[in-house]
């Protein structure tokens, strides 16, 4: 009705915006500040000296091209599979549509365990690779797995409602105009699945970049080769190390930060492109 105020559940924008940045400065920059100040607690010089260290160079160039390979994995293997669960009906649909979540509610030291019984050299499928010279577990390789397992279900989660979005009557003008499938899908399909595809990757990548319970027990956590570098901070907690620990915290908090700011004013940029 006209010349009457819309009532809304909420209160207005002044207390609703103060309530949410106190409630996110005392959930999550609060701690941030805290180790920020221990950080800089220890002056430029020994901050420069902890986290040029070999080891943590080492481990740091682990974690990334681990977290990497799994997401990029996950990005593409996930994009099929969701294609799949909701183009498609098939039996035990709902079952693998589960099973996709499973991750979000399995301990992760559960999985790095399931995960090493499976890939160990004695293991169901690693005992037929150790003849091939093979090995999954206690490598890098391992690592890699485990995070493929973690971070599926981002990518998957994020492009189901897209696809779902998708109008076939463009499909269908494509084919009609002479396009094939795959001349379909690259120029019709994927400009519309790519700013999600690009956020699963980067929900998949920050996940998986501090990701640590099931990574140790298949990782084998060997410095320099397959060690993470979540687990050298801890290393350096359990050794009463505060001051390296909190360094090394704030430079991985520094690169993930970076990464996922590229990221994301990528998935920006392309959704400004492909807008109408």
């Amino acid at each position: 009705m006209s010349g009457v105020a819309l009532r809304r559940v909420l209160p207005g924008f002044v207390p609703t915006l103060a309530t949410t940045l106190i409630w996110l400065a005392a959930l999550i920059g609060l701690p941030f500040a805290a180790m920020l100040y221990a950080a800089a607690g220890l002056g430029w010089a020994r901050f420069w000296h902890v986290i040029m260290q070999p080891r943590v160079l080492a481990d740091l160039r682990v974690s990334v091209w681990t977290a990497f390979a799994a997401s990029l994995i996950n990005a593409l293997f996930g994009l099929l599979l969701a294609w799949v669960l909701t183009v498609y009906r098939f039996p035990l649909r709902r079952v693998v549509d589960a099973l996709i979540d499973l991750p979000f509610a399995l301990p992760t030291a559960v999985a790095g365990i399931a995960l090493t019984t499976i890939y160990a050299p004695s293991g169901w499928i690693g005992q037929f690779l150790a003849p091939l010279h093979l090995q999954i577990a206690f490598t890098s390789f391992g690592i890699v797995i485990a995070l493929m397992f973690v971070g599926l279900p981002f990518v998957v989660r994020t492009i189901e409602p897209v696809i779902e979005d998708l109008e076939q009557e463009q499909e269908e003008a494509a084919m009609l105009l002479g396009a094939t499938l795959v001349q379909t899908f690259v120029r019709v399909i994927l400009p519309t699945l790519l700013p999600a595809l690009l956020t699963g990757f980067a929900l998949a990548f920050a996940r998986s970049l501090g990701e640590y319970g099931s990574v140790i027990f298949i990782a084998g956590n060997r410095p320099m080769v397959s060690e993470i570098l979540p687990l050298l901070i801890v290393t350096e907690l359990e050794q009463f190390n505060f001051p390296g620990a909190t360094a090394i915290a704030t430079l991985m908090l520094a690169v993930s930060f970076a990464l996922l700011l590229v990221i994301n004013l990528l998935q920006g940029w392309m959704a400004r492109r492909n807008a109408p």
